[in-house]
């Protein structure tokens, strides 16, 4: 797929912190990806549902970098969703590092909890975002890949309904760096660290 140049160009400097991750995180990202390979063998689609407290930043994040790597690698018949325990909003600090990162973010409306449309290739239809539970009808409801990405999450959801897997792939939250010197810092950091390992999920499918 032709993604923008920009965002093929940050994915390709990601691939050379792939062996940067640590050992620990390598099998469980190789566990997510054989989940992918044996739905992708019976040529069933795979649903994907990255699942966060408040489906505002880490959630968002691996959501569109797992869309954005499987595109980069030619990889059809995945499609990713994001959901919390609760909404709130996907959070403009987000909505930011990911603009950085190369995408066309459009933002759809002015309510508290707006709909983002997240672009990055000509040739493909744009990710809709915005913060929704888990459970919600936009998601899929049976049948699907659950991921947590954060430790909150994990906790409060000891059973995730529908889903047929269940992997924990924890981030650290962003949000403590809010209105501090290190927020556009952490935020990137964050972001690059989930698109990484998206690709590297991506890679071994490859």
């Amino acid at each position: 797929m032709n993604l923008y140049r920009s965002i093929s160009s940050y994915l390709k400097d990601c691939e050379n912190s792939f062996k940067l991750i640590p050992e620990k995180r390598i099998i469980l990202l190789k566990e997510f990806s054989e989940y992918i390979s044996q739905k992708l063998k019976k040529s069933e689609v795979v649903n994907i549902t990255f699942i966060c407290t408040h489906n505002s930043r880490r959630s968002h994040f691996a959501q569109i970098w797992m869309q954005t790597t499987a595109s980069f690698y030619g990889i059809k018949k995945v499609h990713c969703f994001s959901g919390g325990t609760e909404a709130t909003a996907f959070n403009p600090r987000a909505v930011k590092a990911l603009q950085k990162a190369g995408f066309d973010i459009t933002k759809k409306d002015k309510s508290e909890n707006p709909v983002y449309f997240v672009q990055y290739s000509e040739d493909l239809k744009p990710i809709k975002c915005f913060s929704k539970t888990y459970n919600n009808p936009f998601n899929p409801q049976k049948n699907y890949a659950a991921i947590i990405t954060c430790s909150d999450a994990d906790e409060n959801c000891p059973v995730v309904f529908g889903a047929d897997a269940r992997f924990p792939i924890r981030y650290e939250d962003p949000k403590k760096f809010d209105d501090t010197h290190d927020e556009e810092k952490m935020y990137d950091e964050r972001c690059k660290q989930i698109a990484t390992e998206m690709l590297l999920v991506c890679r071994y499918l490859s």
